[in-house]
């Protein structure tokens, strides 16, 4: 009977000794995860386009100033500043379209930086990348106070829009010396 009850005694603590663990082990499973999603919550957290958005409007105002190297180096700072970021942090949701645009601003960036001493060249490029720094602004928003502005003379009567950091009309798409310099309207405020 002595035998009976020490066998069961034996059985019941290694029971409770592995019932014990595998509560202890799934705790610390979930803490791991707990942590794991806290983590990759911060990293999309801290995601933001301001850098990406600098860099477009330093490239802008040389257009604006007509100064094809200054536009040509915020175009490749630009490019790299695109290239640099870790798609890991943008939110899931949004990662395919963040993708798509930046692949095509990556490309208009990377014309404006090669062709420094073609102004031109460099302008007819600002007008899709523009519109590829509206579309990051209006997926991303922006923590600063930003304008689209639209000239609808560019582009043989097309018109083009270019994003400003002031709602004063100073057109990078015909530059300091033109008489459309000041050729354009506010039409949305971010």
């Amino acid at each position: 009977m002595k035998n009976i009850l020490l066998y069961l005694f034996v059985g019941a603590t290694l029971l409770f000794s592995t019932l014990s663990c595998n509560q202890k082990s799934k705790k610390a499973d979930e803490a791991n995860e707990k942590v794991e999603n806290t983590s990759s919550e911060n990293k999309v957290a801290k995601f933001s386009i301001q850098e990406m958005v600098s860099d477009y409007l330093t490239l802008k105002n040389g257009l604006v100033a007509d100064n094809s190297e200054a536009a040509a180096k915020a175009g490749k700072r630009l490019f790299e500043t695109l290239n640099a970021v870790d798609i890991a942090i943008v939110p899931e949701d949004k990662k395919q379209e963040y993708k798509d645009i930046t692949d095509d601003a990556k490309e208009n960036a990377e014309h404006i930086a090669k062709n420094e001493g073609n102004i031109t060249h460099q302008r007819e490029h600002l007008v899709a990348l523009s519109k590829d720094i509206n579309d990051l602004i209006v997926l991303f928003g922006t923590s600063q106070k930003l304008y689209q502005i639209h000239c609808p003379m560019y582009n043989n009567g097309k018109g083009a829009i270019w994003i400003s950091e002031t709602d004063s009309i100073k057109n990078p798409y015909y530059g300091n010396g033109n008489k459309m310099f000041s050729c354009g309207s506010v039409k949305k405020t971010f």
